[in-house]
């Protein structure tokens, strides 16, 4: 895939803090800065990174992300990373032998828009990636966060897991439709424009016999726009398909071309 920026457009931020904890490589504190800004993430906490900080490993893998890798916040135990937030989720993979409530990614986005939307800082917790969280760590959220994948292989890496959530999150404040047709220089057709050719094709197959059955002939016709209808066909695509009739239709003896432009000067 292509960079992706595009400075002349707005920027979406805001959300839920993203705190990880005990990190370990620079590279994959560089991937989740990535994966935040993706999804307009930018309060990035980092609790005793192993690596320190700042760490150019994580400048570099963050392939532009400066927004998020500039404002990092160093603490050095979790608790004074979610201080100052109202409401904690916390991510694992594994479901504990302590009593917690679970919810998936989509449930816990849904949820954080609602108290984003409220007023509450919120945030959620990302443990190291050989270890995940620590269940000391797990006590300081409400509600632990639970990705549904293959049971037998369900390892994520960091930067995974953040663009995951992340994604949840930012889907809950899109409005992008689910599908849309791009026509570039066109537009869509409109209904007379089709309703135009339409009869034009129709007409062009009475004439051809394609109708072979005039009691078929109506079922057919339906049929027909039906299919045709389905396509979204822009308005210069009608006009293609005006010109598909009119030449499968003209007049022409087989094997015959048509006599070339006279030269200026010639009778």
């Amino acid at each position: 895939m292509t960079s992706g920026q595009n400075p002349t457009r707005d920027m979406i931020l805001g959300g839920p803090a993203v705190i990880l904890v005990q990190p370990q490589l620079g590279e994959n504190i560089g991937a989740c800065a990535r994966a935040m800004l993706n999804c307009g993430l930018t309060d990035l906490r980092l609790v005793k990174p192993r690596d320190g900080w700042p760490n150019e490993k994580a400048t570099a893998a963050a392939s532009g992300a400066d927004l998020v890798i500039d404002n990092v916040r160093l603490f050095d135990t979790t608790a004074e990373a979610v201080a100052d937030l109202e409401a904690v989720y916390a991510t694992t993979v594994r479901t504990r032998d302590m009593i917690q409530r679970f919810v998936t990614p989509r449930v816990a986005a849904g949820e954080m828009r609602e108290r984003h939307a409220a007023g509450q800082r919120i945030g959620v917790m990302f443990g190291p990636e050989r270890t995940g969280l620590f269940n000391d760590d797990l006590t300081l959220a409400q509600t632990l966060v639970t990705v549904p994948l293959n049971p037998a292989f369900s390892s994520l890496n960091l930067a995974q897991a953040v663009l995951l959530i992340g994604y949840e999150w930012f889907q809950t404040g899109d409005r992008t439709p689910d599908s849309f047709l791009h026509t570039g220089a066109t537009r869509p057709a409109t209904k007379a424009e089709l309703v135009n050719f339409f009869d034009r094709l129709e007409g062009a197959l009475d004439r051809t016999g394609f109708f072979t059955s005039p009691e078929k002939r109506p079922s057919m016709v339906r049929t027909l726009r039906n299919a045709l209808e389905r396509m979204e066909m822009t308005e210069q695509e009608v006009r293609t398909f005006h010109g598909v009739v009119a030449a499968l239709t003209s007049v022409k003896q087989p094997g015959t071309k048509q006599p070339a432009a006279k030269r200026k000067g010639e009778s």
